[in-house]
């Protein structure tokens, strides 16, 4: 089987690096008009987009903060045309320990949530609105498996808001597929780049490699295909999914 995404016109939010840069590297050999998202890491983003082989787009949007991302879409849309599909890449996962007085907590959850789970919403609502008027559109979200299995203490704010991401992506399954709108959800575990090297800085290689059923972490290599599989419109039947790729590190 090969997949071509000619003719499709896909954002990627956070493609400037890790899975991002993957999947919009894998969209692009498959044909797709990728448009890559980067906040402020230009000169990465421009290091992507020189090396894709398709039509490809930057576009900076500061996803903490709502008021602009309201309207990223539609400015999009009327910048370079209709959009066939949406990947909700970017996020962060900064540590907020539970020792820390509650004030200084709040302001990493209030961020957390404002990149991974208010900015994912506003590109959601204002891409339905855009796919509705086309028949057709697709929305893929990386979640993690966080979102089903929990995280430490330090990253339940990263938890908590993946976890939001597998009840928004339902809802819209449920409620648009007959206007011709599919989303999914891809639940990575650690995965090699540079947010993860945080982590693994923090508690170690090895406490990783323990926890997951093969020999070696997850490339973002490795979640790029089944993005591109998912975007093509081959697995439409499977919208409201929620597809787990950790390594077998969790298992439902």
């Amino acid at each position: 089987m090969q997949i071509s995404l000619v003719n499709q016109r896909i954002l990627v939010t956070g493609a400037s690096r890790g899975i991002g840069r993957a999947i919009a590297q894998q969209l692009s050999a498959s044909g797709a008009e990728v448009i890559l998202h980067y906040n402020a890491n230009e000169e990465a983003a421009k290091a992507v987009l020189a090396e894709l082989p398709t039509k490809a787009h930057l576009e900076p949007c500061n996803l903490a903060n709502p008021k602009e991302v309201s309207g990223f879409i539609p400015r999009l849309v009327a910048k370079y045309g209709p959009i066939s599909a949406l990947v909700n890449n970017a996020g962060i996962s900064p540590a907020a320990p539970d020792t820390l007085p509650t004030a200084d907590w709040l302001q990493i959850w209030e961020n957390v949530f404002a990149v991974n789970t208010t900015a994912v919403g506003i590109l959601c609502k204002e891409f339905v609105d855009h796919a509705r008027t086309q028949g057709n559109g697709r929305i893929v979200m990386i979640s993690s498996r966080a979102a089903f299995r929990g995280d430490t203490p330090d990253y339940m704010a990263y938890a908590a808001s993946k976890g939001a991401l597998v009840s928004l992506m339902r809802s819209i399954a449920r409620h648009y597929g007959k206007e011709g709108i599919k989303a999914f959800l891809i639940a990575p575990g650690f995965t090699r780049t540079d947010m993860a090297a945080e982590i693994l800085a923090q508690y170690g290689e090895d406490f990783a490699l323990r926890d997951i059923a093969l020999s070696e972490l997850t490339r973002p290599e490795d979640l790029a295909p089944m993005v591109t599989l998912l975007c093509s419109g081959l697995a439409d039947h499977a919208t409201g999914t929620s597809i787990d790729m950790n390594a077998g590190s969790y298992v439902r």
